[in-house]
């Protein structure tokens, strides 16, 4: 059975049950907390936890999942992945164990002519929760499940809580027997590998309120929940492979087509490692090509692109591994454009959409495999030195320093230090690379956690919510609230209950208010708290937890307490630049899909009063022609001032509608959509925006870069900062003009022949230098000396740089007898700064001298250091004084390994 199939036939089954059939949410988390979507209950949790009202009673759904802990893991063993599916049916409050067990065995166990799954009923087992009596008398009675194949587990195994206090319960998971070939019977609780009873679903019963959480197995129950919950999760690659036959997820039907092509790039045949240690190697490497490519492909799709931090260094890794790991199997030539559109074939009878986005989710994927090709031959260079570096020390070990810096610098991910180390025989400072990215990681997420909710606990945030309610949250209708004060929420205080006076800056939750939290790009409003006696500025506007704002602000007169009366007042002038700079962000998306073509897709955008960027996919630098097209497309949508309106709806009505949802944002039940010009420009947003487009006032572009691999970014100005961007230049322009002595209109002939002189200037300096250097090098062979009987050239000629330097270098070493050893040893002073370069010719090498061994011992007096191979080493220092000392420190380093 198709996994396709399975999916559709598990919605179809609860659909039919009076299930509200949900899509698939995002793979980019709604949660601050998590990267991705790791569980298919973690859209549910509003409803499960009770923090917000299910709009459904009960619902159904095949969740995308991303989970990135283990990725070394990946392809080691058949059972680690990093993208899977979990189909899954919730309860809020309707329905509890007996019907969990229910559907869940009718499915199952059905027939498959009757839209069943078609297991044997006789190879199930499950486990419950050791004091579960409800949960097993369900499991003998309804499924007739024999007793001996309903074990008990404890905490361990069989209890759920989210690792805070909040709603738990015991769990039920069901089992299928592989057989008697993949290890000995018992059940579960003998299988501790579970290699022959595999688990395929779990059933959480969350029934109870848990308080003090100190471990998966440490907790205190407070009592029964006046609503229970149902949350389950059925693995579906895991039931795919026992319906298809086949030993692992790596050879179900959503997967295997992309290891086959990759073994036929290879010329290798994928064996699971049965034919020796080489094999086992080569196995592995499939199998990460297999899953990296699978998962690279849904995290595109669903809007994260590469980068350097988060979510986009997640990707990257992944991509970068499989391009590695084709790589080690043989294959030089890009191989992504290979597989990738077969792992979209494969998915797309589960994921229409990744066939029709298929060109932008190859682009970005093409893009990156090209940049990592370029960063491995960079890289790779730096890697080099760095191992060089260690063998010469007689420690074959690289820091974690420099396992760093191969990282931060040039994308490698460490697990690709590790095998090219393994690879020149060294080993690599683990611990200490992972500490320097523990810091790394650490001041990230502090400055993330810092932004939503200062230094406060987050816990003081939620008690707040579960006492108040949420924020009565009045941005889109009105700048002037009158309001109360639920909560002083001051910086450094957990528990944070304190007046605030002058000076102090703290977080203030109100009952409600007309301040917009930043989010989806736009920056939080600015405005004034007044009180009977007190004075507050609101410098940011945050949402520390879903539902409730906090704004932080800084007292300026008075004292603010919990209870008081105020009025909260949005800087008029803040609030229209603000709206001036989103909206002017939908025209340009607009312009840009205009001009370009709907590839163009926003990726990313950042407004604040007055200015704008905006980030979207496309490969190459915008032509000046584009860039003059996407403006005056913008501008004329300004100047035709469209009607804006935003209405609110279902997700699946605003697609049918033609909104856009923008990647890297995810949606709820209902959605916001604005609309400029009617269809013109229909996108899913949560901001605030002008009335009309011409309220946007000039918007002129100033700026457009790369943003990463397949990713540009343009930046706007609109409203009086546009107008002033532009009588700026007017006056620029008016300036060069006057110091050039030329009409405004010749100034480009004017400044283009500049150019051309100045070019020609610095050819012919160089010819001059050249000459110079050609005069230099005869005299400096002529000036060899014997040292040890090696010639030896030494000289310090001024003004050169690196470069120059070591064209000199090896022009002098060119000039010398080529039967005689030969050391020429060079040094210049520029700017400051010292170049060295140490160059040997072949039969000076052949008696064993080393140019890294004389660049070494020449660094030294200039304080500096360098390296290269054994014919040529380069270098450079800091204190030009030294060079006298440096020179003759590589004569005696010639002295010394000739024995002299």
């Amino acid at each position: 059975m198709q996994t396709a199939e399975i999916r559709r036939r598990f919605l179809e089954h609860f659909a039919e049950r009076g299930h509200t059939v949900v899509p698939s949410a995002s793979l980019v988390s709604p949660d601050p907390s998590l990267l991705f979507t790791v569980a298919g209950m973690v859209p549910f949790i509003p409803y499960l936890t009770g923090r917000e009202p299910a709009p459904f009673p009960r619902a159904t759904s095949v969740q995308k999942c991303v989970r990135t802990l283990d990725i070394e893991e990946v392809g080691k063993t058949t059972r680690h992945g990093t993208f899977f599916q979990m189909n899954g049916n919730f309860s809020f409050g309707d329905y509890f164990k007996e019907g969990a067990v229910r559907h869940a065995w009718e499915l199952i166990t059905g027939r498959v002519e009757d839209g069943g799954l078609g297991f044997d009923p006789d190879r199930m087992w499950v486990t419950v929760y050791l004091d579960d009596d409800e949960a097993a008398d369900a499991w003998h009675r309804i499924a007739g499940l024999p007793v001996e194949r309903i074990q008990r587990l404890g905490k361990k195994d069989n209890y759920w809580h989210t690792g805070a206090p909040g709603p738990g319960g015991p769990c039920s998971e069901i089992y299928f027997d592989r057989g008697p070939e993949f290890g000995p019977d018992g059940g579960p609780l003998v299988d501790t590998a579970g290699d022959r009873f595999l688990e395929i679903w779990n059933l959480v019963f969350m029934q109870y309120e848990l308080t003090d959480v100190r471990s998966k197995e440490e907790f205190t129950v407070v009592g029964e929940l006046p609503k229970k919950n149902i949350d389950t999760g059925m693995g579906l690659e895991r039931v795919a492979y026992l319906l298809q036959g086949v030993d692992n997820m790596y050879e179900i039907d959503e997967v295997a087509p992309v290891l086959r092509r990759a073994a036929d790039l290879a010329g290798v045949v994928y064996g699971d490692g049965r034919d020796g240690r080489g094999s086992q190697e080569r196995d592995v490497r499939l199998r990460v090509v297999a899953d990296h490519v699978r998962s690279g492909l849904m995290l595109i799709g669903d809007g994260v692109t590469p980068g350097n931090e988060g979510r986009g260094y997640i990707l990257r890794r992944l991509l970068r591994r499989a391009v590695r790991s084709m790589k080690l199997l043989g294959v030089d030539a890009a191989t992504l454009p290979e597989l990738l559109p077969v792992s979209r074939d494969a998915m797309s009878a589960s994921y229409p959409e990744l066939a029709t986005d298929f060109a932008r989710i190859s682009a970005v994927a093409y893009a990156e495999e090209e940049a990592f090709r370029r960063t491995l031959a960079s890289g790779t260079a730096l890697f080099d030195t760095a191992v060089s570096q260690a063998k010469q020390a007689g420690t074959p070990k690289l820091s974690g320093n420099q396992a760093f810096s191969l990282h931060d610098t040039y994308g490698f991910p460490i697990d690709v230090t590790l095998e090219m180390a393994a690879e020149q025989g060294v080993t690599v400072d683990e611990e200490g690379f992972r500490a320097l990215m523990k810091e790394q990681r650490d001041r990230a997420r502090a400055d993330a956690r810092a932004k939503r909710t200062g230094s406060v606990d987050v816990l003081a945030y939620r008690r707040l919510l579960a006492e108040h309610g949420p924020t009565d949250w009045r941005a889109y209708e009105t700048l002037h609230t009158d309001s109360r004060v639920l909560g002083v929420v001051s910086e450094g205080e957990d528990e944070g209950v304190r007046p605030a006076g002058p000076g102090d800056i703290t977080r203030v939750v109100l009952d409600r208010t007309p301040f917009y939290a930043e989010s989806g790009g736009q920056v939080a409003d600015a405005g004034i708290l007044t009180w009977d006696g007190g004075r507050a500025e609101v410098i940011d506007v945050q949402r520390p937890v879903k539902g409730l704002v906090a704004h932080q602000v800084r007292i300026l007169e008075g004292e603010l307490r919990d209870g008081a009366e105020l009025t909260a007042e949005v800087d008029r002038e803040w609030r229209l630049s603000a709206c001036q700079a989103h909206s002017g962000t939908h025209v340009v998306h607009a312009a840009l899909r205009q001009v370009l073509g709907p590839q163009a897709l926003q990726s990313g955008s950042y407004n604040r009063p007055g200015y704008l960027r905006l980030d979207f996919a496309w490969q190459g630098a915008l032509t000046r022609q584009q860039r003059a097209d996407i403006e005056d497309v913008a501008n004329a949508a300004v100047r035709a001032d469209h009607a804006v309106s935003a209405s609110w709806m279902t997700l699946p009505e605003a697609q049918a509608f033609g909104a856009l949802a923008l990647f890297g944002e995810t949606y709820g039940e209902q959605v916001r959509v604005v609309e400029i010009g009617g269809p013109w420009s229909r996108e899913l947003c949560g901001g605030t925006h002008v009335r009309g487009s011409a309220q946007i006032g000039t918007l002129a572009l100033t700026g457009e870069s790369s943003v990463g691999s397949g990713s540009r970014r343009v930046e706007a100005v609109v409203g009086l900062e546009g107008f002033r961007y532009l009588a700026r230049e007017r006056d620029l322009v008016r300036q060069l003009a006057e110091l050039l002595k030329s009409p405004q209109d010749g100034l480009v002939d004017r400044v283009s022949g500049m150019v051309a002189r100045l070019r020609d200037l610095d050819r012919e300096l160089a010819d001059l230098r050249a000459q110079q250097n050609l005069a230099a090098a005869g005299d400096l062979a002529a000036s060899a000396e014997d040292v040890g009987g090696v010639a030896v050239v030494t000289g310090s000629p001024a003004g050169l740089g690196g470069g120059e330097l070591r064209s000199l270098a090896l022009d002098v070493r060119g000039r010398l007898a080529a039967d005689r050893p030969a050391v020429v040893l060079l040094a210049s002073e520029s700017g400051g700064k010292v170049a060295l370069v140490a160059a040997l010719n072949p039969a000076a090498v052949a008696q064993g001298l080393s140019a890294n061994d004389v660049l070494k011992a020449a660094s030294a007096p200039v304080g500096g250091r360098g390296g290269g191979k054994s014919d040529v080493a380069q270098g450079g220092g800091t204190d030009p004084a030294g060079i006298p000392a440096a020179l003759q420190a590589g004569v005696q380093a010639v002295a010394t390994a000739t024995g002299r």
